[in-house]
């Protein structure tokens, strides 16, 4: 038993030691303009794939929510999920504007995540709703 415990004390040090010597990657915009073009699509595409599947996960909530008769559930579950994807923005979008936003100093410690919520966000509010045609008489 005493093996067994300096062996779990032993792991948990190694394990504590190498989480402390790990680097700090801040994914921000000094980070942002480091990247080439290549790693800066895949970044935004990663992103957005990873926002595809956290709302696909929303249903395992809806069905919780029906389960245990939660209201209001569906309002808030359904804003999250505008909140989570990426909505209309294209990844050449999405690069172009976080470059615009990026050559700003002033923003170089904002994070990528907040940075891309908030283009998502401003993308859908400013969206234009089709014109309405005007009819002739």
């Amino acid at each position: 038993m005493k093996k067994f415990a300096a062996g779990v004390m032993l792991g948990f040090m190694a394990s504590w030691a190498l989480a402390f010597a790990s680097p700090n990657v801040s994914h921000n915009g000094s980070f942002w303009n480091r990247l080439n073009g290549a790693a800066k699509d895949g970044y935004v595409n990663g992103y957005s794939d990873a926002m595809r599947v956290s709302v696909g996960k929303l249903d395992v909530l809806n069905s919780a929510a029906d389960l245990f008769h939660w209201k209001g559930a569906r309002r808030i579950i359904h804003q999250l999920s505008g909140q989570l994807s990426m909505g209309d923005v294209s990844a050449n979008q999405a690069v172009k504007r976080l470059d615009e936003l990026y050559s700003n100093q002033k923003y170089s410690e904002l994070d990528l995540g907040e940075a891309l919520q908030t283009l998502t966000i401003r993308a859908n509010e400013t969206a234009m709703p089709d014109a309405p045609t005007q009819s002739t008489k």
